[in-house]
């Protein structure tokens, strides 16, 4: 005999919110960063393709491409992932905590990216259009902190709610 518990739907999962954070940050690295301020390509700070010259650019502008197909398919992982775990009856997150995931999903993007990209690779940096200040590549790294630890709080926080709802 099942209990009234055991057929309770099961809370949702956060790793689709997550992978839809990481791919909608790389979106708007790319789309704002690269595109509308044209701050930096992906391997703007690297000499042999400098965005001078139109074999540079087509360079950069092929490597922003595949940057922008990355950020699509983490999109397309977080979004299968949570239509699959709906259809398997797992309840919709709230929006406390698919919105909390999605701005600590963004500011992992952030960190990997900056840390990868930025320092240890030196591919590219926020402002190569000055030359690449560090202050720019720290404040990036500084906000990707601040989304995880301000995204993770409200997920708990919405988490706690949800579990605290489901129990009684």
């Amino acid at each position: 005999m099942t209990s009234r518990s055991d057929r309770r739907p099961r809370p949702p999962s956060p790793t689709g919110s997550l992978l839809l954070g990481i791919g909608l940050g790389g979106f708007v690295d790319g789309i704002v960063l690269h595109q509308i301020l044209q701050w930096h390509h992906m391997v703007s700070h690297v000499e042999e393709f400098p965005v001078t010259t139109v074999a540079g650019l087509e360079v950069n502008t092929l490597a922003d491409g595949l940057f922008h197909v990355l950020s699509w398919l983490f999109t397309i992982a977080g979004s299968t992932l949570t239509i699959v775990q709906w259809r398997q009856g797992r309840l919709a997150p709230s929006w406390g905590f698919h919105i909390g995931l999605l701005l600590a999903g963004w500011g992992l993007f952030n960190v990997v990216e900056g840390l990868i990209d930025h320092q240890l690779l030196g591919v590219h940096h926020v402002r190569d259009d000055l030359g690449g200040p560090l202050e720019w590549d720290i404040g990036f790294l500084a906000f990707g902190v601040l989304l995880i630890v301000g995204g993770w709080l409200l997920y708990r926080r919405s988490r706690r709610a949800l579990e605290s709802a489901r129990s009684s």
